[in-house]
């Protein structure tokens, strides 16, 4: 079986380009844009969002990355579930799809496109999004995605800037994916492995469903730019600091010691230099805690925000459903830091 891992030396989420590197170009930009749009990059929401009329709006995404596991057909059902993430972390609900695909014509001849394809068509017939078509180049790694369009209540969107002082953050899935698929290329570790590409395979849609039953002040998903990252953009957005409790964040079986030996993905460091000014930790916790919260994650976890009172019964029901979903921090007035890990 073709390994896609070896074609690319930064697997998933963590081939994005460094937050610090993009807002370099994006800041001296102006986006175009229009009245009906109601979400846009410019407030580092995960998906835009443009209104149809006054009960109706369409939610799009964009996303794609190289092979973050070795299985082509896991490749597929991986890029899926992440492309459609974005689209729930609105609160929306995703109906069409388009392939975005970048592939050596040796693997395409091979049939490993068609596994990949057929991974991410599973995840489409699970949740009812239609395949409308889509685009291919031929390239040396490969690369896999979607664009996704959904449909959205525009006085319903979860935005990433609504947490308010006091909310609890529950998050629905562990943190270290970016460092299991690190040593899942040593060979070490494969309790953890095993549950990190369970977890990137699991689609986020159940999380959402539950969590349309709540009041939900804020929602964003945990990708490329670490728990870190995403939490900071939450409070900067919000115009709040967010306290994590570190023996609180649920973690796949051995995160902890492979991270101790030093198994971290490189854009571990990109996002502690992009974001590391925006954090502080407490001086007990051991120093890895750091590299575990500056992990990228591919397809991660919902976090949201709300009430202590709601987030007591979400939790409930997340857990209920079988997710590894823990209360893992709250929201408190803006300090000196945006992030603070205790």
């Amino acid at each position: 079986m073709v390994d896609l891992t070896k074609y690319a030396a930064k697997g998933g989420c963590a081939c994005k380009i460094g937050p610090h590197i993009l807002e370099d170009v994006l800041q001296h930009m102006k986006m175009p844009t229009h009245p009906a749009v109601l979400t846009d990059a410019s407030g580092m929401e995960d998906a835009g969002v443009y209104q149809i009329n006054d009960s109706q709006a369409i939610v799009q995404t964009v996303d794609f990355f190289t092979p973050p596991v070795a299985d082509p057909r896991l490749f597929g059902r991986v890029a899926a579930c992440n492309s459609l993430s974005d689209i729930y972390a609105m609160g929306g609900t995703p109906i069409s799809a388009l392939n975005i695909v970048g592939f050596p014509v040796s693997l395409v001849k091979e049939g490993v496109l068609r596994e990949v394809l057929e991974g991410a068509n599973e995840v489409l017939l699970e949740t009812g999004v239609a395949l409308l078509g889509g685009h291919s180049i031929e390239n040396e790694v490969p690369i896999f995605g979607m664009a996704v369009t959904g449909l959205i209540d525009p006085r319903h969107i979860w935005t990433n800037g609504d947490a308010q002082v006091g909310d609890v953050l529950i998050l629905s899935k562990p943190i270290g994916t970016g460092i299991m698929n690190t040593a899942a290329k040593g060979g070490v570790f494969p309790e953890g492995v095993q549950e990190a590409v369970h977890s990137m395979g699991t689609i986020n849609k159940g999380a959402r469903d539950v969590a349309a039953q709540f009041i939900i002040h804020g929602c964003t998903d945990i990708t490329g730019f670490s728990l870190i990252g995403h939490v900071s953009e939450m409070a900067k957005a919000s115009g709040t600091s967010v306290e994590l409790y570190a023996e609180q964040i649920p973690l796949f079986t051995d995160v902890l010691e492979a991270a101790s030996m030093g198994l971290v993905p490189a854009s571990t460091y990109g996002n502690r230099k992009a974001l590391g000014d925006q954090a502080e930790f407490a001086d007990h916790l051991d120093p890895v805690w750091s590299d575990i919260c500056f992990d990228p994650q591919t397809s991660g976890g919902l976090l949201f925000a709300c009430s202590e009172s709601e987030g007591k019964q979400l939790l409930s029901e997340l857990q209920a459903k079988g997710l590894q979903a823990a209360q893992i921090g709250r929201v408190i007035q803006e300090g000196r830091k945006q992030v603070y890990v205790k």
